[in-house]
């Protein structure tokens, strides 16, 4: 095997760890009362399917950031002088920083919006994803 093989497959055992140990805490997107006959039977499944879902889009979202992160930092630091590809790479840097951002935000501002309507007014007890956890 080439020394270059050895360097793929260890990239890819490298990027694919996080995930893996992740994966081994997570739970199942779909909610377990919600695989019966008839589906969801209540909105607190249905907020707890919902949950679920943002919680893994956040994951993921976080995670492909991070590798195109460093993607563009290997990209800025192996350009060695040329400007095409340290600009190119800074292009990278600024666009998954904004979409991160907006991301993050659009969660703050639903997780917010919800919270409000689920809760009591303005200063809700609990946050919307723990209301129905509670008795």
């Amino acid at each position: 095997m080439s020394r270059r093989h050895v360097l793929t497959v260890l990239m890819a055992i490298f990027f694919m760890s996080p995930s893996l140990a992740m994966a081994a805490g997570m739970t199942a997107i779909v909610p377990t009362d919600c695989n019966g006959n008839g589906g969801c039977q209540s909105v607190c499944d249905l907020a707890l399917l919902a949950q679920n879902v943002l919680n893994d889009g956040i994951y993921l979202a976080v995670f492909l950031s991070a590798i195109l992160f460093a993607w563009a930092g290997f990209k800025h630091m192996s350009a060695g002088g040329d400007t095409g590809q340290i600009h190119e790479a800074n292009q990278v840097f600024s666009a998954v920083f904004i979409g991160l951002i907006i991301i993050l935000s659009a969660w703050l501002v639903v997780s917010t919006l919800v919270s409000v309507i689920a809760g009591s007014g303005a200063t809700p007890t609990l946050p919307w994803n723990q209301v129905c956890t509670t008795s």
